[in-house]
Parts: structure tokens; sequence; C-alpha cells
């Protein structure tokens, strides 16, 4: 069980900069996100486009801007917990919320929170999953959906499902040369055009006139178990032939979408599967529970980064008078108050 005054939700910019504004406050908090690095949206769907409308920045990409807004927070130290997904929510006596996340389906861990900031997106970004009977069976011991999640694959058998980057990406690191490379490294993709950068794709060109990596094109139709474990897959080829291919782990990396998930049962008002919030304050219909992001809707709502600041900004302003309210309310800023500074790590004689 984990204790702690703030818990955000969702680590893409609107996240980021609540626990810039939630610092400010000298409020800690612990940060929970679906995906196995922080970012969101931006890491996922754009990390190498160019972004203009960020404040003071003329230009940044979104790996650019994720990278900015994580060197803002150094000084408050968040804690991360990844590929973790917030599966049940619940009101204690003490007004405080047990929160619940879970991995691969399992439970996980437990925070027990003053306040919630709900900051994820569209919704949590899930991997796209192979649908073939008797397969979900292995997911977490041979079926995984992100190589991050794959256990050591050393000298074993892997077929890899995909073909756009992140499956070229996770074939090449499985099959270079290392104390980590894999027996073999088959790509199964359902045609033989691929989609990656220049470099990627010459990178696996080049591992594939060496033998290093097999490519088939196909679609998976049936998997092949041997004493309860999968030991191959079958596979439809173009030609409208059946093969098997042998394996020992199976990455699927069919690209993401984004889910609500359970956050639709939390019992949080909504409307066209966004939360409804206060304007001033951005909580929602549950007393310490705050949504800001593409993720909120409310009249005149615009689905911006600046906007999910401006959000985060007057959510957290929200959550310190409710977490001590003895406080005062004067209104502090950072060009020229010390607590401030101070918070920040800037020393005052410079």
């Amino acid at each position: 069980m984990i204790e702690t005054d703030a818990l955000v939700v969702g680590a893409g910019p609107a996240g980021l900069f609540a626990v810039f504004q939630l610092g400010l406050h000298g409020i800690s908090c612990h940060v929970v996100d679906a995906l196995d690095e922080p970012g969101g949206q931006c890491i996922e769907l754009y990390p190498d486009k160019p972004l203009y409308d960020i404040p003071g920045q003329p230009h940044s990409t979104g790996r650019e801007l994720t990278r900015n807004l994580l060197k803002q927070i150094q000084p408050f130290a968040p804690q991360f917990h990844f590929a973790q997904l917030v599966s049940h929510v619940a009101l204690q006596t003490d007004g405080r919320w047990l929160v619940s996340t879970s991995v691969n389906n399992q439970s996980n861990q437990q925070f027990l929170t003053h306040t919630i900031f709900i900051a994820a997106g569209v919704g949590a970004f899930m991997p796209k999953e192979l649908k073939v009977q008797g397969l979900d069976y292995f997911f977490g011991r041979q079926l995984f959906y992100r190589h991050t999640m794959m256990p050591d694959c050393h000298d074993k058998s892997v077929v890899v499902v995909g073909g756009e980057e992140a499956a070229l990406a996770a074939a090449i690191s499985l099959a270079q040369a290392g104390p980590l490379q894999a027996r073999s490294v088959t790509l199964l993709y359902r045609r033989d055009v691929l989609q990656a950068s220049a470099e990627t794709l010459s990178t696996f060109d080049e591992l594939r006139s060496t033998g290093r990596i097999q490519f088939q094109a196909g679609q998976v139709t049936a998997v092949c178990t041997e004493a309860d474990r999968l030991s191959g897959v079958s596979v439809q080829t173009a030609e409208d032939k059946t093969l098997t291919l042998p394996l020992d782990a199976l990455l699927v990396c069919q690209g993401i979408s984004p889910k609500l998930g359970p956050l639709t049962q939390w019992g949080l008002a909504m409307e066209r599967k966004q939360l409804t919030v206060d304007t001033a304050t951005f909580e929602t219909s549950e007393p310490g529970i705050f949504a800001i992001g593409d993720i909120v809707t409310y009249p005149g709502k615009k689905k911006l980064i600046v906007c999910g600041f401006h959000e985060a900004t007057l959510a957290a302003f929200a959550a310190a008078a409710r977490i001590r309210p003895q406080e005062s309310s004067i209104l502090l800023y950072t060009s020229s108050s010390a607590l401030l500074q101070q918070r920040l790590g800037i020393n005052a004689s410079k």
C-alpha cells in the first residue's frame, strides 16, 4: 500500500504538467500509466512530428516536449508506475480514495490517496490484440504485446507479428548479436510490404540477408500446443497455403488503440465518453477526483495541449485547497516567491 497526497493517472503532457503544478504547492505525487514510458499520445502517435502551438517553443516534437516536461518536474521527484492499468477506485470512510492497478489482468499495486488526477487523454493506449482461438491462454507466459514486457529470450525461437516500426525494431533487437540474442527470429506480416523508417528498414534487410531474421507473409489462423505450452502457430500464406511456424515466444506488434476501460465503471458523470467537470476546479462528480486534458468535456472545450496545461493549473490549486485547507490562498509567483524557488531547487543568491 502506497499512501500519497495525489495520484496522477496518465503521464502525457497534461499529467506531467499537473505534477509540476502540484509540486509548486508542495504536494508530492505518484504517476500511473498504462504505457511503459512517459509521454502519452506525444510518444505513441507523433514522437517526431513537429508541434508549433506550445507556449515559448517555436517548434518541438512530441519527444522533445516530453523530455522538457520531465526535466521541469525533476525537482519534485515524482514516482512513476508504468505498464499498469488503474482497475478499481473506491472511496474510503476517511475521504481518501483506494486505487488498485493491474498488470496483465492481474492485481498489482494499491494506492491510498487524498486526490486523483485523471489525465487519461482519449483513453489508455492498449495493444491491438491478435484474435485467434486459444491464444489468450498464453498471455504473459509466451504471448506478449510489448517487447519490454518479454522475459529473456536468449536461445529461444521468437515470432514477431507486425509490419511497422515497432515490430521491425523488436525483431532487430531480438536478432542482434549479444547475450540476449534469440536463437531464431521470424517476422510475420499479412503482406510483404513493410512500413518503417529508412534506417530501420536498412538494418532489417541486412539482418535478413545474413539469415538472422526470417520473413514470412501471411496471417495466424490457429495455435499449436504441446503439453500445455504454445509450440507454434499455423499461418495461411498469400498463396493460400498453410504452414507452421515453431516458436517459444510470440510477440504481437499490431499497433495500439485507446480504450477507456475500467474508467467507465468508476461512477463518474460522463457525456459522450468524456468526463464532465466543474471548470472552476476541474473536479469531477466525485469529490477529490479531478480530470484534465482530452478526457474531459465542458462548454467551449478544445482538445489542445495548451488547454490541458490550463486545466492542470486550476485543478492543482483546487487540490491544494482540499489537501491543506489551513494554508494561505495568496497567489505566489515563481519569479518572486522564495518559497516556490526553494521548491524548484533554485539558489536565490544566483
